[in-house]
């Protein structure tokens, strides 16, 4: 072969390999897009990732994938791959708001809300007002006290396992567990086996290995997808959610796929059969997810059917005394968003809970409550909060009829499956109650008045005590409190208080309190020129706290300072005085003497203004640290209540004419 011809061989070899690999890497994407649009996006996203790798059309496959992640609630990877399209000079605005989402899935919350911000002023349309209160959601949610405990149930598997539901001493749930048997079928979007009903002995299950033996008896399971159920309140009648599927047929859309039904069952002879397909089904969508009110009357449901609010809505039908069924019903846009809302469940109240997207959470799906009026209309949503919520997806809630126990789903990260079932309980306050005893003869006091604190001095509550010196309040778990208590004649104290540490089935504490009579000057005559003076340690003065690294005067403390002002002013008009201020024993000592210093001047400076005379007052000092009134040096832990007094201002009485 000459020299010439050769050159064009490897240049049409060249050119041939290169149309064949350009081929063969456009097969691969029309097979991830195939993938994609048949809802497999597990498969779609490794194709995806093998046409980035080879660097083909790989904007659009780096979209494809992202979004691949985030379908499958992966937000973990869809942030990855969101970060890269969102710096792609031509990425769709959308991908802003994509972009958000994931980040608020791995709990990003301030990068999450840059980037909706800018979606917005690329003209991408948001819910100005839940926008603005974006930030403000996310404190109160943070900050609020954990209303629930939760914890994993032990029947958990690898697989998902969700739609806890509990029913005359058993647990009913779905689940896509498949020990003990050969598997039957993968679902493609997340390659797990299809979901089916579990039921064990709430009393047993702890110590079962819930296997396939644990499969509702009957017809309810098939092949396909079934489950969660709802069971009638006579026992004798279960709804459950199936692919569109019965007397083996499986029926499709338009699109070629198939939807989620409706169906009853009848329990005869123990086993759950006679399936019938509820009438307004419909093949071309989805409805699943029943749940029926307290009576019976009406059966909740999710469905995608058009005309709704967003692309799922949840909706009802009545269910007549006939046993035939009405028209679906919307639930509205108080519940509906433009997005998406499914498995509800009502309680032994009649409140709506439901999970969603739309609606302002901490991630993705969040558990919500409806707010009810006085006629039962839904005038709003409450988010459960943490730890009910996450920033993951948490779903399929259902609360026992005591109000208090339950169970839901998620898939955050602490999970042994892809979605696991936690029970919860929620916390119950403490009730907090004692006798107010007088200190020297142990009989009660009347009508005190008493004042709860938390340790930062913002007072809680505040009420008097009954004729015979009963209280009682509810408190907080796991927290310190400071009581103050005030009565005509009698010394005022300040009392410590911790819930730290109570066990929570503990539901009271009792805290009694003893308050010192107010003594009454001692006056001794001197016989020489029968002049009365008075005994100035006869004389006691209550203490003033302050806030931690403060010199202010708080507010609570404002009624002794005055209080001291009338003293001097009325009582005894020569009194003199010396004013001791001190610091805890936290921070450094030469720091403490001058916040101290700080303390004794303010204090200086208060009773000057109301008009005590500057001359009466000897001397203003602080002391730092050196004189402690507990072992809280630095040695040994201490609540904030315990370092609460150490930080004091004392008044001496120097004396009294």
């Amino acid at each position: 072969m000459s020299p010439m011809k050769l050159k064009y061989y490897i240049i049409a070899t060249i050119a041939l390999l290169i149309g064949l690999c350009s081929y063969a890497q456009s097969s691969k994407q029309k097979k991830a897009d195939s993938l994609f649009n048949k809802f497999s996006f597990t498969e779609a996203a490794q194709v995806y990732h093998q046409l980035i790798d080879n660097n083909f059309n790989a904007d659009y496959a780096t979209r494809q994938l992202a979004d691949s992640y985030a379908l499958l609630r992966n937000p973990d990877s869809a942030v990855v791959y969101y970060k890269k399209v969102v710096q792609q000079e031509s990425a769709p605005i959308e991908y802003y708001y994509s972009y958000a989402q994931a980040l608020r899935g791995i709990k990003s919350y301030k990068e999450s809300r840059v980037w909706l911000k800018k979606f917005h002023n690329a003209g991408g349309k948001i819910d100005q007002i839940k926008f603005t209160k974006d930030g403000e959601f996310i404190n109160s949610i943070f900050n609020a006290k954990h209303r629930y405990n939760s914890e994993p149930v032990n029947f958990n598997s690898k697989f998902s396992d969700f739609g806890a539901y509990e029913r005359d001493g058993n647990i009913y749930f779905t689940s896509s567990r498949n020990e003990g048997v050969l598997v039957k079928s993968l679902y493609s979007w997340d390659e797990e086996p299809f979901l089916d009903v579990y039921v064990a002995d709430k009393s047993t299950i702890a110590e079962s290995n819930v296997n396939h033996k644990f499969k509702l008896k009957g017809d309810v399971n098939s092949v396909y997808h079934d489950g969660p159920v709802t069971i009638s309140n006579d026992g004798k009648t279960l709804y459950f959610s199936r692919t569109n599927f019965i007397k083996n047929n499986l029926k499709k859309d338009g699109n070629g796929f198939s939807n989620l039904k409706i169906y009853k069952a009848l329990l005869i002879d123990g086993e759950w059969t006679n399936i019938q397909e509820l009438p307004f089904n419909d093949n071309q969508y989805s409805n699943g997810h029943p749940a029926l009110n307290v009576d019976g009357t009406k059966l909740y449901f999710t469905s995608d059917m058009p005309g709704g609010v967003g692309k799922s809505d949840i909706y009802y039908v009545d269910i007549n005394e006939d046993g035939t069924y009405g028209t679906p019903q919307n639930l509205g846009r108080t519940i509906n968003t433009n997005k998406n809302e499914n498995f509800p469940f009502i309680n032994s109240e009649g409140v709506l809970f439901f999970s969603s997207d739309g609606h302002n959470g901490l991630g993705l799906l969040d558990v919500f409550a409806t707010v009810l009026d006085e006629n039962k209309n839904t005038i709003g949503v409450i988010n459960l909060g943490y730890p009910l919520n996450s920033s993951k997806d948490d779903f399929s809630f259902f609360m026992n009829n005591d109000g208090v126990t339950g169970y839901f789903a998620s898939n955050r990260e602490d999970g042994v499956g892809s979605d696991d079932i936690y029970a919860f309980s929620r916390v119950t306050r403490l009730k907090l109650e004692g006798t107010i005893y007088d200190a020297i003869n142990n009989t009660p006091i009347p009508n005190a008045f008493v004042a709860l604190f938390d340790t930062e001095d913002h007072e809680i509550a505040s009420f008097e005590a009954d004729e015979n010196g009963r209280y009682d309040m509810n408190i907080d778990r796991d927290a310190d409190y400071i009581i103050h208590v005030k009565q005509n004649g009698f010394i005022n104290s300040a009392n410590p208080i911790s819930s730290k540490g109570i066990d929570k089935t503990v539901s009271s504490l009792n805290a009694d309190f003893s308050m010192d009579p107010v003594s009454k000057p001692e006056v001794i005559v001197k016989d020489s020129e029968k002049e009365e003076t008075i005994d100035p340690k006869s004389i006691e003065l209550e203490p003033i706290y302050h806030s931690f690294d403060s010199a202010n005067i708080r507010k609570q403390d404002n009624t002794e300072l005055d209080n001291m002002v009338d003293l001097m002013l009325n009582t005894y008009p020569d009194m003199t005085i010396k004013i001791e201020s001190h610091s805890d024993s936290r921070g450094p000592a030469s720091y403490n003497m001058i916040l101290s210093n700080r303390r004794a001047h303010t204090t200086y400076n208060y009773l000057i203004s109301k008009g005590v005379d500057a001359d009466r007052i000897l001397e203003y000092k602080g002391y730092g640290e050196e004189k402690l009134v507990n072992a809280c040096d630095g040695t040994i832990r201490c609540t904030e209540a315990q370092h609460q007094f150490n930080r004091r201002t004392n008044f001496v009485v120097i004396k009294v004419n």
